[in-house]
């Protein structure tokens, strides 16, 4: 008998069924079913009634240790108090203000003072926000127009950088996109020549962490070649550290690699669940930054910002990065070693900061697939197609916690393919 029973979902399902009437796909995007990855459905929560530290709630009161983080913003945790009492400390004062907080200064200030290659930020809402910034940005600034991207890349729901076979993308808006293998110099100066030298810049992951495949972590050497290919050609070098913002250097993850950054751009570990992106960049593109015509009704909310002061420094306090390297290597260690007591080889890849599983005794990731399931069932929160995320709640109760269902998914996985 297993150790950890299938939750039932009677009553979160209801409030999907809710939901399918009045909202499209009933949870649209990559935090529902809707993309066909929340397989079987049965086995999913769908809503949740609250959350606290690693944890969250569904409308059933199942509870489930999620190494997800919504995606990666709860990077202390949920509900973390010191964030907490900061944005409702604030919100005593203000938030959506006609002239901005002065928590908008102090902000940008701890920015400046703690990203490597940041002389100013600039706020926005979401990573597409600060992407688009920072493309708008190169292009004003050289006067060209295509981008270079690395395979696999993703940087938001922008028209530029999105695919030309999604719904509603015209091929007028990716035409200026030029996709190239990563750190393949001689590919990057084939396809310059090929565009007459009209490109504005490379945007890229600080290594290569997309969905359904192995990550592939970079190195130092690499980055340099880039970044000195870019200094060559008048390119600007933009870093789309949206996924792993100060998980793995809180001086930003292209200080990380040992380089730096034209733009740089932070999202979802910035403000630990408060609405806030930005980007940062050099005093050679204060001026540029200056000039666009680039802004939106909430962009400059106090309560964002002030969570953001707390979040940072709690981080700081706290040496993150290091815990989280820690934490992650201590939870997939315990992965594999149950995964190969019951016949699986669970391949492990990228930063241990923000992990990706695979198990590898199938190509089509369908046995993977299962198994996720199984662990969601039981509560484990993970994914099948995505790295997870380290969040600094997670305790080692947690991790034992975490092995302990992962095993027992195992264990009900092998029984069915024996």
């Amino acid at each position: 008998m297993s150790k950890f029973p299938k939750y039932e979902h009677t009553k979160s399902r209801e409030w999907f069924d809710r939901a399918l009437k009045v909202i499209p796909s009933g949870i649209y995007g990559h935090l529902g079913p809707s993309e066909g990855l929340f397989l079987p459905l049965e086995n999913w929560p769908l809503i949740s009634s609250k959350a606290e530290g690693t944890y969250f709630w569904d409308m059933d009161g199942n509870r489930y240790l999620d190494l997800m983080c919504a995606y990666g913003p709860n990077v202390l945790g949920y509900r973390d108090p010191d964030v907490d009492a900061a944005a409702l400390k604030q919100m005593q004062y203000g938030n959506c203000t006609t002239a901005p907080s002065y928590k908008m200064v102090e902000c940008a200030e701890l920015l400046t003072d703690t990203v490597a290659c940041a002389d100013w930020a600039y706020f926005m809402k979401n990573g597409t926000d600060a992407t688009t910034f920072a493309v708008l940005c190169a292009r004003a600034f050289t006067g060209k127009k295509k981008l270079f991207f690395f395979n696999g890349y993703y940087h938001g729901n922008d028209q530029w950088a999105m695919k030309a076979d999604y719904p509603g993308i015209l091929p007028d808006d990716v035409k200026n996109n030029v996709v190239l293998p990563w750190f393949d110099i001689d590919a990057m100066q084939a396809a310059y020549d090929e565009c007459g030298g009209d490109v504005a810049a490379l945007i890229a992951q600080p290594y290569d962490h997309g969905n359904f495949y192995d990550n592939k972590c970079a190195d130092r050497e690499s980055w340099r070649k880039v970044r000195e290919f870019c200094d060559k050609h008048g390119m600007l070098l933009i870093i789309d550290d949206v996924r792993a913002g100060f998980r793995l250097d809180l001086a930003g993850s292209d200080h990380y690699y040992g380089f730096k950054a034209d733009i740089i751009c932070f999202c979802k570990a910035l403000a630990n669940g408060y609405n806030m992106s930005a980007a940062c960049g050099g005093e050679h593109l204060k001026a540029t930054a200056s000039s666009l015509s680039f802004t939106g009704s909430y962009w400059m909310s106090a309560v964002p910002f002030a969570a953001c002061i707390a979040c940072i420094n709690k981080m700081k306090e706290l040496d993150t990065p290091t815990l989280f390297r820690k934490t992650g290597e201590k939870l997939t260690d315990g992965f594999k070693k149950a995964a190969a007591e019951h016949g699986f080889d669970l391949v492990v890849s990228g930063e241990p900061a923000l992990f990706y599983l695979r198990i590898a005794n199938d190509d089509s990731l369908m046995l993977h697939q299962e198994w996720v399931a199984e662990c969601v069932a039981r509560g484990l929160f993970i994914t099948s197609h995505h790295n997870h995320f380290m969040n600094a709640a997670i305790t080692d109760d947690d991790v034992r916690l975490a092995v302990e269902i992962a095993e027992d998914a195992f264990s009900e996985v092998e029984k069915r393919h024996k």
